[in-house]
Order: structure tokens, then sequence, then C-alpha cells
């Protein structure tokens, strides 16, 4: 009765259904709020290291750490908490990353394997019959619906003896007594995917004996679905330009170029039809059912014994009648082709990709993954802030303005836009979209047509023309807010002792406004300060960068006005702002002098018109004799406050990450960049120096002599430190300090201050000791003001400017320091958000293994919003921005937007043409030629209290000097955007 027993449980399984199913009843978890106090993640088994699910604890710790919070994590049942085996569960045959916009839509998903099996009913008969064959006849076997396909107690005795014959002779062969289902255990869960041992072994049988029951004791179902998840998953080894291979779809296309539903169609035939076809196919597939035993080996160097295996099995199945003679004999003909070369990427369009590929970097940075390959294959859907109706809608109406008709239809041929006979294709447009919430600013689109990786909103640094007097402007404003902090509530009595820097204009005009309006509020003092007039006069040279500089206005009909800040701005007048650029460098220049050089140096006013505001002429420096004491004092001083400032600026940058950030500081001009070279690197040889002018100026016609001539004229010998950062256009000690941790790139700061103590009083006395009044009083002057831009580039970028360093000149009020569409956007951002700095969110909600036992939900909470401006300074700039639109730069924009109940919503903005040059010099600073590099145009733009952003215009050479758009040409495509937003124009 016993034995009969036995034999009935090795054939139906009775027993084991009722205790697995019972088993796995216990194994459960849920999803509840908050995170869980009960949950334990796998450590091993490659699809849990694909699908990330044994890197959710690290990722929890870096999103916390960016302002997310667990919002659900599933809790474990303690059976499962405490059960050795990998949790079970209906695991997912294909996974991967999915991102969806604000409103749920699918933006992007890239599920791993690509080509699967719908249903155990879409896979052809054949390829069933031929599996169950090879791997586990009984799989399938209905007359035992109960039977357990974890366990083939034949095969498994076999195993066992082999394996103990095996210690006894050491050539006998083990092997393996997997079925279907433990081999899905296997290489899905076990270490490296291999079984290491005869306890790994029973693990992956008892893991597979209570997934067969989960639901229920009849498992039927549960084998079908073994078979689907097997051709569905099963590794078949890598493929150098695609990655990891899984299942039968993505093997078929990976190592045959075969499509799947093709081969799934030819397998479903029968008779003679397509005969030679489907022999092809069949033979393929068979070779991947059998390459799964060793697939590094046999779909690589060991495709030949691949193929007599293959020949050998289509033997076995024709006399096991799975398949006929006839098509037996039509594949055992055909040899097999495996594709063993690097695969050819797929052309994708990058235009579709911009804004995801954003996201996706983002979650890079967030996830800290190396690479999007690993990003892509983790169980992750992501929500969004995009909004994907609008960004299909603008991204189209941008590669439609590519076609003259599409221009035309968009108005973008006229005056100081396109020319009749420019063509836009040549012209690449990008636009960004933010809308502000009561938390944070959400990025809503961002994309361009532009069918190349570079992304024109942060991918490099553009002349954005004169969008730079929008910052400037809002320096201008912040000099003026702390100008009211520190005098506002004096009394006229000290005011009128108070003795301003001679070259400080601001800072006297601050004066006489308190004088005259005692115990101003700030919003009025702002006010005035907006109405101080300048000169649009371009005949007036300016000493600055090193030399003089000339500088015209765009409109000519400007240059004779007398204008405000405010008019200056709204009609974007250069003069205007090149001399408020001027006023601001004397202010820092003079803030500079007042805390550690009063009485070193003297100073003789400039010309002051108290009527229009402005200055004239030049001011003169000069030395102050017998101040050694106090000049070294100060010399110390101040040189520590640098080398604060430049060692955070480099620190954690490589070496070269340091001299180009260095060389992009500067006009890069043949002697600049010799000069920076041989100072940093004193010791290269001349090859090296080289290498390096060629790959700084890839276009300058530079021969071996003119190079030999500046590599021999700027060794470091030559030059005194202080007569090398004159040169280059350098602060001395920023040049030092990269030349040092150059070569000792571990070099702490008090390493640095301890080594640089002689630099340190070097770059200020030497400069008092010259015996050439007019070289001094150059050299000073070109001192202060390299200090004076250093300062004004911290307010920058405390506002998001993105790059380290300012060009030292008054040009940088018109761009010439470059800047970014995106930088320009998160300025704005503060502006509409009346003087916060709110965190810009693009990724909101992360769901990582939904439907898993490891699933984790995240939701963004982003930190409060940081105070930079004042209320006031705010309110004056957005004024100046509407006031661009009114009846500036931007009045194509006018009057706004018409609401149905005939509400206007303002639009404001700031334009900017930029003309980007390459210029070439000879060896002795003479300027050989200049040519256009890019040309751009920007509108920075804000509506209403609600959104922002920016549109930009962009053509590279060798087209750029052929077009003469304006940001007119901007602004009138934001206006045919706005209808695609669902903002129609009035």
């Amino acid at each position: 009765m016993s034995g009969w027993i036995v034999i009935n449980e090795l054939r139906s399984s009775w027993l084991q259904a009722h205790y697995f199913f019972r088993l796995a009843s216990r194994l459960d978890y849920k999803l509840e709020k908050g995170p869980s106090p009960s949950i334990r993640f796998p450590k091993s088994g490659p699809y849990d290291e694909r699908l990330g699910y044994g890197q959710i604890p690290e990722y929890t710790k870096s999103l916390t750490t960016r302002g997310f919070v667990v919002t659900e994590q599933v809790r474990m049942s303690p059976a499962l908490l405490e059960s050795p085996l990998a949790p079970i569960y209906a695991e997912k045959d294909q996974a991967g990353l999915m991102l969806l916009d604000h409103n749920q839509r699918l933006l992007y998903a890239l599920l791993s394997p690509t080509r699967t099996y719908a249903s155990f009913d879409s896979i052809p008969k054949i390829l069933i019959d031929t599996l169950l064959f090879i791997e586990d006849k009984e799989l399938l076997n209905s007359h035992y619906p109960m039977r357990n396909p974890a366990v083939n107690w034949s095969r498994l005795d076999r195993a066992l003896f082999d394996q103990a014959l095996h210690v006894i002779h050491r050539q006998h062969d083990t092997p393996g007594a997997s079925t279907l289902a433990t081999q899905i255990e296997k290489y899905r869960h076990s270490p490296e995917g291999r079984t290491l041992s005869i306890h790994e072994k029973f693990l992956q049988m008892d893991s597979a004996s209570i997934r067969s029951y989960l639901q229920g004791m009849d498992n039927m179902a549960n084998r079908h679905q073994i078979v689907l998840a097997y051709l569905n998953t099963v590794p078949l080894t890598a493929r150098m330009g695609y990655g990891e291979v899984n299942g039968l779809g993505d093997g078929m296309w990976m190592w045959y170029g075969r499509d799947f539903q093709e081969v799934n169609h030819l397998l479903q035939l029968h008779g003679d039809e397509s005969l030679q076809q489907r022999a092809e196919a069949y033979k393929q597939a068979l070779s991947l059912i059998i390459a799964q035993r060793r697939p590094s080996y046999f779909l690589r160097e060991g495709s030949p014994v691949l193929m007599q295996m293959t020949n050998h099995y289509l033997k076995l199945l024709g006399s096991a009648h799975i398949i006929s003679p006839a098509l037996q004999r039509a594949a055992l003909s055909l040899p097999l082709h495996l594709n063993h070369g690097p695969l050819i990427p797929q052309a994708n369009s990058f235009v579709s990709h911009k804004a995801v590929n954003l996201l996706r970097n983002d979650l890079l940075s967030l996830l800290h993954i190396t690479n999007l390959y690993a990003l892509d294959r983790i169980d992750l859907n992501v929500k969004t802030t995009l909004d994907g109706d609008a960004q299909r809608a603008v991204t189209n109406l941008l590669r439609q303005v590519q076609s003259p008709a599409g221009a035309r239809a968009a108005g973008l041929y006229g005056h100081n836009m396109l020319g009749e006979n420019d063509n836009p294709q040549r012209l690449s447009f990008s636009f960004t979209l933010f809308e502000r919430s009561s938390n944070s600013n959400l990025l809503r689109v961002q994309t361009d047509d532009l069918d190349q990786p570079f992304d024109i909103n942060s991918g490099a640094r553009l002349n954005l023309g004169s969008t730079s007097k929008l910052r400037t402007l809002i320096t201008y404003l912040e000099i003026m807010t702390r100008l009211h902090q520190s005098y506002a509530d004096m009394n006229q009595k000290d005011l009128q002792k108070i003795q301003a820097g001679s070259q400080d204009t601001l800072t006297r005009w601050a004066l006489t406004y308190f004088v005259e309006n005692p115990h101003s509020r700030l919003q009025d003092m702002l006010e005035a300060a907006m109405t101080r007039t300048y000169s649009g006069n371009p005949a007036e040279a300016f000493f600055t960068g090193g030399g003089l500089q000339k500088f015209k206005n765009f409109e000519p009909e400007k240059d004779d006005g007398i204008m405000t800040v405010r008019e200056g701005f709204q009609h974007s007048v250069n003069l205007v702002f090149v001399r408020l650029m001027r006023d601001i460098v004397h202010h820092y220049e003079a803030q500079t002098l007042s805390v550690g050089v009063v009485g070193l140096v003297k100073t003789t006013p400039s010309n002051y018109n108290p009527i229009t505001g402005s200055t004239t002429g030049t001011a003169e420096v000069s030395v102050n004799p017998s101040q050694q004491i106090q000049l070294s004092l100060f010399a110390d001083r101040e040189g520590r406050e640098f080398l604060f400032r430049f060692y955070k600026k480099y620190k954690g940058k490589s070496p070269d990450e340091m001299l180009q950030t260095l060389v992009d500081g500067i006009h890069a001009k043949p002697k600049n960049l010799a000069l920076i070279f041989r100072s940093v690197e004193p010791e290269a040889s001349f090859l090296q120096f080289t290498a390096f002018m060629h790959h700084q100026l890839p276009e300058a016609e530079l021969d071996e002599k003119s190079l030999q001539i500046l590599y021999d004229k700027f060794a470091v010998e030559k030059y005194s430190l202080m007569d090398r950062g004159y040169l280059a256009g350098i602060h001395p000690l920023e040049l030092w300090l990269v030349g040092y941790l150059f070569h000792h790139p571990k070099a702490t700061l008090t390493q640095l201050v301890e080594t640089s103590a002689q630099q340190r009083q070097e770059v200020y006395q030497w400069l008092f000791k010259s015996h050439n009044k007019k070289v001094q009083e150059s050299r000073i002057r070109q001192m202060l003001e390299l200090e004076a831009f250093q300062m004004i580039a911290a307010d920058w970028r405390r506002l998001g400017y993105p790059f380290e360093s300012l060009t030292p000149s008054y040009a940088t009020a018109l761009g010439a320091s470059g800047d970014r569409p995106d930088s320009l956007a998160k300025l704005m951002g503060i502006v509409v958000n009346k003087g916060l700095l709110m965190p810009m969110v693009e990724l909101q909600e992360l769901q990582f293994a939904k439907g898993t036992p490891y699933e984790t939900h995240f939701v963004s909470q982003p930190a409060a919003g940081v105070r930079m401006l004042p209320v006031e300074v705010t309110e004056v700039v957005r004024r100046s921005l509407i006031d661009v639109v009114q009846g500036g730069t931007g009045i194509r924009l006018k009057d706004g937007l018409v609401q149905k109940n005939g509400q206007v919503i303002e639009i404001g903005g700031k334009t900017g043409t930029g003309d980007q040059r390459f210029v070439s010099y000879a060896p002795n600073g003479k300027l050989i030629a200049s040519r256009a590099v890019n040309r751009s145009a920007t509108f920075v733009f804000l509506i209403g209290d609600r959104f922002f952003g920016t549109v930009t215009a962009y053509v590279h050479e060798p087209y750029a000097a052929d077009y003469k758009f304006t940001s007119a040409m901007t602004v009138q495509l934001l206006k045919s955007l706005l209808p695609v937003l669902g903002m129609p124009a009035s």
C-alpha cells in the first residue's frame, strides 16, 4: 500500500500540491503607505540585478537626500521574511524604464526583452514540441494536472548517480537534472545565473515548486507559463553594440537578423508551403534552444559545434516525428550563419528624444547609475513634469519652420528676420517652458529641432547677446539694494561726511539721493535708479579687458540720445549698458580699495555729469609711496581672499579640467594660450605644446615656426608671475594656483596658503614698484578690473550663471562672456517667483518594481525656496521686461494674451542676438582674420505669473555668416508657438 502511495505521488504530486499551495499562501506581501519595516531585497541573481531590485536600498539613500520621500512600500509576511528562498510571485518576462508625462501618458519605454510572445497560445506548436522534446518531455502531460514541474525524478536520480560516479571517476560527465522550471530559477536568481552546489540546486527546486502552485493545486496554466517564460527570457549571451540578449525573439534578431513576426508566421505553416524559408527559420530557432546550455561558447567560437549539435537534434526530432521528413531534409541541408560582428545601431531621431534624454540623464545622476544601458533595464516607472502633447506639438512646429513654407507660415521672413533668399533648413530652433507651482518650477516642454546629440539649451557656451543686459540690470539693482541698506537710515550730517570713492559713481549717486530723499523706501530708490541716464554715444573708447575698445549700437538712431536705464533696457541700447557696466565695475573696484588699499593708492576723479548721471573721461590711478608695511598686509589679506575663491573654483577638477576651465575664461588668442600652457606646464615638450595649441585653435593657421616662436618667447622663466597674468588677462594668483594644483592635485587649501606667501606679495607689491607710470597705472587698473569681474561673476553664479568666470570686459554686458538658454530660464524663474529660487523639478514620482515584493514608490518633495533677490528688485525687473514687449525689442508680442473673458495676460522678456566669431592672430598679436562661427538669437520670456522659458535660433559655420537675423525672429516664433501651447496670441 505504501509503495503504491509513493508511486502515485511521484506521478501526480498530489501531496506536494497541497503542501506547496499552503506554503505559497503564507509567503505573501502587500503594498502599504510609508516606508516598510518588513522588507528584504535580493543580494544576487542576474534577473534581480538587471531589474534593479537589489539596488533599491541604495536608490533610496540617494533619493531621500535629493528631496524624495517613500510614500508606499511593500510589507512582507513573517514567513516570507524568514524564507531562504527568493520571494515567490508572478515574475515579469518583460520590464524596463518607462517615462510618463504629467498626465500619465507614455513618453518613453524600453522593455527588455523587446520581442516576446504575448501568451502561450501565440507560440508556434512546433517550437513548444521541440523545446519539450529536448528539455522536459513530461512538462505538459495533462494526465496529472497537479504534477510538480520542478522535479523530474528519473532525471534527478540519474544526475545524483552521475555525481557520485564523478567523485570516483573524474572523467565521467555530470549532466544536469534541471527542468525548465528550475532552469528559470537558476538563470534568474542563482549567483551569476549558475548552479554552484547541490544546495543551490535544491533551493532552485524549492522555489520552482512553490511558484508552480501560486494559483492553485491544478497548475496546468502555470506550466504553460513556464514554457512562455523560458522562450521569452532564456539567456543567449551578449552581442556587441546591443548588450545582453535574452529570449528567443531577441535572439533571432540579434544572432540571425530575423524579424520575429516573420519567423513565427513561417513556423505556423504546414506542408510544402514556403518549405525552405520555414526550414531555415526552424533550424535557427532550434540552434538557439540548444545554445542556451553554453551560450557564450556556442554563439561565438563554438558555432561549428553548434551546427553539428543542431543537425544531430534535427535527426532525433525527425525520428520522434516532432518534425516532418520534408522539413528535416530541408533543414539539414542549410548552414547556420551567426552574426558575430558589432551590431550597427538603428538610426534614431535625436529631435524626438531630446527631452527624454534629458530626463534619463537626470535619472543617472539621481540614482548614481553609470550608464543609460543599465538605467533602461531597471524596472522603473517615472512620472515626469513634461506635457507630452505640448512637447510633441512644439517639436512638430519647430520641424515645420525649417522649411521655407513653414517659416513663412510662422511669419519668420521679414525685417531683422529671414531674408527672401535665406534657407531656414540650416537653422536650429529650441524652446523651453516652465510652469510655476506652489513649491517648484515644473518643466513642461524642452525641445529643439537639431538632429544631433548636442542640446542647444544646455550643451554649450553660446553668445546670447543682449540677454546679458538682464543679468547686468539685476546686478545694478542689487548694488542699489545694498546701498539702500547702508545709507537709508543715516542722518543728513553722517551722509555728508561719507566720502565715496572717486570712481564710484553709483555710491555718489546714492549719497546724493538720500540727502534729497531721506529715509526713502527701497522701492522708491530702485525706481529712481531706473531713471538714471546714460549717453548712447559710441564715440568714446573704453579701457577694458587689457586695452582700448569701442562699441556700437544696433540701431544708429540711438547714438545721440541720452536715455534712462529703463529706456536703455527696453530698446537694448548697447552703449547705455557698456557705461552701466563700467559703473558697476568701478563700484566693485572701490569696494576692493575701501577694504584694503585706502592710503596705498590715490585716484583722480573722472568727469561726472550730475545732470545726466553719466561719467566721461578716464579716472587716473596712482600709487601713494612709503606705505610698504600696509601694502604687505594688504597683499597678504587680499591674496588669501582670492586664493580661497580660486581654490573653490578648481576644487575636485582633474588637471586637464583645470587647464580647460582656465582657458575658457579668456579670449582664445595664440599669445594668451601659449602663456597659460607654458605657465601651467613649464616642463612640457614642444610636441605637447603643439598638440595643446592645435586642440584649442583647430582652425588657426599656426605653422611650426610660429609655434616655436611662441614656445620660446613665453617660457616661464622669461616673465614674472605678475607679467604672465597681465599678458594672459588672468589674475596672477589664479594662474599660479592652477599651475600648482596641476602638479600637486592633492594639495590642501592650507598647503596652498603656506606655499603661496611669496607669490601673494609679488602679485601686489610689484605693481607699485614700476618706474613706468603709464605701465604702472595700466596694470593697477587691469588688476582692479580683474578682481571686480571676479566679484561680479560670483553674483551671477549665485543667480544661476553656468560658468566659473566672466570675460573681464565691459562687453560682458553685451554677451561676450556667453550663457546658456536653460540658465537664463532659471534666472527668469527667480523673477517670476518674486525673488525666490525654487527647485526646478522634472521628475515627480518614481515607482520601482511595480507588482513585485520589492515595490517602492517615491514622490518628490522639493525643499523650500531660497530668497535670492528682494521682492522690490523683481518687481522693477518684471515691469522692465514687460516694457520690452510693450514698446521695445519684443514689440511683436505687444498686448500679450487675451483670454476668452477679455482679460489680458502680460508677456515680458529680454531679447538677445549673438554673433560669435573665431579670431586668428599672428604671434605678435596682430589680427589676421575674423569669421562667424555661429549666430544665435534668444528671447527669454515670462507669461503672466505662471509660465516662463526661452526660445532660441542658432546657426553654425559655415553658414553663420550668411544670416543677419536678430532676436526679432525668436519673438515672432514664440508668437507662433502660443496657439500650439493653448495660449492664443492677440
